[in-house]
């Protein structure tokens, strides 16, 4: 506290040095006189910026600091949700209920798993169990840091005269030792976002600050994120829309359904009806089943009743080969409905046709729009676009995920996956996103059967010759274009009297569309592809796939590739073949055993949670969280996201009336009169940053910055004037009522919480405001070791509450 008290000491000195508090006050306009005058802000004509060029003082660096943290942020997140408090509670609640639900799937599912957790726990725990760890792996102690992990052994503690077991663990400067039982309750593993497990540092046991430091920035981040898919979450529930019509042809639509539903199947369908028939927002909902499972009929009975209600219809596939299967399927199961039309657009495409398609698409002269992520570029534009339906989103780019996260706050959403990306599974179970799990196979799918094994040329044609003396078909798989043409002749010496041919993405569609026709109808017998095949292609009496270098792909990846085969009542077949193990790293043999192991059919899912264990971070965020999560590992990581899910209630700021707010420090600045002759209309000016000061802070930082450009950086007095207003801006936003000195005191009267004050302070950069602030009976305090002129003071209030307001983003603001 002392050092801090020095720190505000010198800083105060500092700034009489730098403004002194004599003014040039002759010929000069008192602007306290004019702030409540009643006038409007228009914008100045151009001109021609003075010689003196703007400097970077701090509202500024303020403006910078705002601008960039809001560039970070997911941009289809509306700026700041115009909601009511009482309105806010309800959703909130809304919320907390869904991830309850959410929380307790999860448990439940490792629970069945064998993982031990305690029901009586409100969050979920990814604290390991001692006894599973190895020797060498990477550990994090809750309040130590990141070790490394030596073994458990039997040692005597100094009370006593029994050996307990203790959990022995290497940090920078020393080897530590745990109880077992107390590890059991403060270690995590350490896993990173990327293929490696070595963090960049061991902490140390004589530093524990340094780790705290560490812990908190990822404390901090969770937070954000948190926030982030609050606000977006709030948003879509505020969009209405009147329920679809629950009609007697929607009965009739799933009567043409030629097979009977399995159960999840069955519930899936009521989900969907329920989302469109009952509830006023839109759907947000994930339907995950393996291959064959019957996702394409939940969307084909979801597309039926928002079609038939008058609405258009979008469904989006990776790649031209599942666009194109999804188009023949919807084409064939809507051909009964003339009136309903289906197109299908793509990269293919002629110029004239793709115009042509964008033409009635804007027209709403077709229903039912099938494609790539053609579909999705700046000149698609809908009549009446009424839902979307993705097929397998993780294998869009980032780009077109965030343009499809701009559908949902205002349409119904369908995302249909096997291995749904670990961002979108977490989300689903944590309440943002609603999901329907179908897991139980048809009744005529047998497992597939997996073989691992290194890579020889007999195992290949033993395999291959088994499933063609059967009358079946096979699929090849490499990981690159580059190899496809010497295989093919291995094999057409291998098998010189069977049909063999090449497919990849970069043939042309005719050509590719012709190749894949051929192979379907049985006229080529062997495929050479590439993981083009990864989705969409349904093939009766294809049941074997061989998959070469199977280490170049990932686990979602070789999970959809065996679900090409095993789609008829056939025993199927996957051969997954490496060069050589000690080419392979830890974790791709990691994957591969996963794989070995998820062979019962409808397993898509709980693969998806081991990805996400082997893998680490991925893809689940964007890369500014990726670096946070490196900092604490993944599964502290996502210990503390589901506790600060728990407790969003308590993390919210009430922003108070910018009239509302009183600044109870008397300054009158006076304008010098070269100044006041070089502004075109002083009066209107002072009133037009009161107006923008009134609106928003951006609203004021734009008029802050469009004055600066047109003329000049203002004098000191002015800035002192603009500095009064981005107080009352800044303390408003943060739900602080009133501000005032006493003596060397400054104090802020606040409707937060102590709990919010403690994460503004936690998240703050500066030490010393994040020192010289405490809170207590509903105020801010801070004291100073010297009473500081008015001007001085409120310059250090203006920095205080930069420092508090760049916290704002880990807080819910209503």
């Amino acid at each position: 506290m002392a050092v801090a008290k020095a720190s505000l000491l010198f800083e105060g000195f500092r700034l009489s040095k730098l403004f002194p508090t004599t003014q040039n006050s002759s010929s000069s306009i008192n602007l306290t006189k004019v702030l409540n005058a009643d006038a409007v802000y228009t914008k100045l004509p151009p001109r021609v910026q003075t010689a003196r060029q703007q400097e970077r003082d701090s509202i500024s660096l303020l403006n910078d600091r705002i601008r960039r943290e809001h560039s970070k942020r997911d941009q289809s997140i509306p700026l700041r949700p115009a909601m009511d408090s009482e309105e806010a509670d309800k959703y909130i609640q809304l919320v907390k209920e869904q991830q309850q639900r959410g929380l307790q799937k999860l448990k439940t599912d490792r629970a069945k798993q064998g993982a031990p957790h305690d029901s009586a726990q409100p969050t979920f725990s990814y604290k390991v169990d001692p006894y599973t760890l190895r020797s060498g792996d990477y550990v994090v102690h809750r309040k130590v840091g990141i070790g490394r992990f030596v073994g458990i052994k039997f040692d005597v503690p100094k009370d006593s005269k029994e050996p307990i077991e203790y959990v022995f663990i290497e940090y920078a400067d020393g080897m530590a030792k745990l109880p077992v039982k107390q590890a059991s309750r403060l270690l995590y593993r350490y896993n990173l976002p990327n293929e490696t497990k070595r963090p960049r540092t061991l902490s140390k046991l004589s530093d524990t600050s340094a780790w705290e430091r560490r812990r908190m920035k990822g404390k901090v981040a969770v937070q954000k994120m948190v926030v982030d898919l609050m606000e977006l979450y709030l948003h879509r529930l505020k969009q209405k829309r009147p329920p679809y019509p629950k009609t007697s042809a929607m009965a009739e639509f799933a009567s043409q359904f030629p097979f009977e539903p399995t159960p999840d199947q069955k519930q899936a369908f009521l989900d969907v009806e329920r989302d469109l028939t009952e509830r006023e927002n839109p759907m947000d909902r994930l339907i995950c089943g393996d291959v064959g499972f019957g996702k394409t009929e939940v969307a084909l009975r979801a597309i039926f009743c928002v079609v038939s209600a008058g609405k258009q219809a979008m469904v989006l596939a990776p790649t031209i080969v599942l666009a194109k299967q999804h188009f023949d399927v919807v084409s064939e199961r809507f051909s009964r409905y003339p009136n309903i039309r289906v197109g299908l657009l793509s990269r293919f495409q002629t110029k004239s046709e793709k115009e042509e398609y964008l033409s009635v698409i804007k027209d709403g002269h077709v229903d039912i729009m099938v494609g790539t992520h053609s579909l999705l570029g700046n000149r698609v534009e809908y009549n009446n676009l009424g839902l979307l339906v993705v097929d397998e989103e993780q294998r869009f780019g980032v780009k077109q995920k965030e343009k499809i996260a701009s559908f949902k706050t205002s349409v119904d959403v369908l995302t249909l996956s096997a291995t749904p990306i670990p961002r979108t599974l977490y989300l689903a179970l944590t309440g943002f996103r609603d999901a329907s799990l179908i897991s139980t196979p048809p009744p005529e799918r047998i497992p597939i059967r997996t073989h691992l094994s290194a890579y020889s040329k007999d195992k290949v044609i033993s395999a291959i010759k088994h499933e063609l003396d059967r009358g079946g078909r096979v699929f090849y798989v490499l990981p690159r274009i580059k190899g496809l043409e010497d295989v093919m002749e291995f094999l057409e010496q291998a098998f010189p009297h069977v049909e063999i041919a090449i497919a990849h993405g970069k043939q042309y569609s005719k050509q590719l569309e012709e190749t894949m026709e051929r192979f379907a109808r049985g006229d080529i017998r062997i495929l050479v592809c590439t993981n083009i095949v990864e989705s969409g292609l349904d093939i009766q009496n294809a049941n074997t796939i061989i998959i070469q270098d199977v280490q170049h792909f990932g686990l979602a990846q070789l999970y959809q590739l065996r679900g090409r085969v095993g789609r008829a009542d056939k025993e199927a077949h996957a051969h997954l073949f490496y060069p050589d193990k000690s080419l392979i790293s830890d974790h791709a043999l990691e994957r591969l055993a996963a794989l070995e192991e998820c062979c019962e059919l409808g397993q898509g899912f709980q693969l998806a949670e081991r990805d996400m264990a082997i893998r680490g971070f991925g893809n689940i965020f964007g890369e500014q969280q990726t670096g946070d999560v490196g900092n604490v590992g993944i599964d502290l990581f996502f210990e503390m996201l589901f506790e600060s899910l728990s407790k969003v209630d308590e993390h919210r700021v009430i922003s108070v009336p910018y009239h509302g707010m009183k600044l109870d420090i008397n300054i009158n600045p006076h304008l010098p009169s070269e100044y006041i002759n070089n502004l075109e209309n002083p009066m209107q000016i002072i009133n037009g940053a009161e107006k923008a000061a009134e609106k928003d802070i951006f609203s004021l930082m734009q008029f802050t910055e469009n004055l600066r450009r047109q003329y000049g950086k203002e004098p000191y007095s002015m800035e002192i004037l603009l500095k009064k207003l981005y107080v009352r801006r800044m303390a408003a936003d943060l739900g602080i009522t009133s501000i005032y000195a006493s003596g060397k005191m400054v104090g802020m009267k606040t409707n937060m919480s102590k709990k919010v004050f403690k994460l503004i302070t936690d998240s703050a950069t500066s030490d010393v405001h994040q020192n010289s602030l405490i809170f207590e009976d509903g105020q801010i305090k801070a004291e100073l070791l010297l009473e500081l002129p008015k001007e001085q003071l409120l310059i250090w209030i203006f920095q205080c509450l930069s420092e508090l307001y760049s916290s704002l983003p880990t807080l819910i603001k209503y």
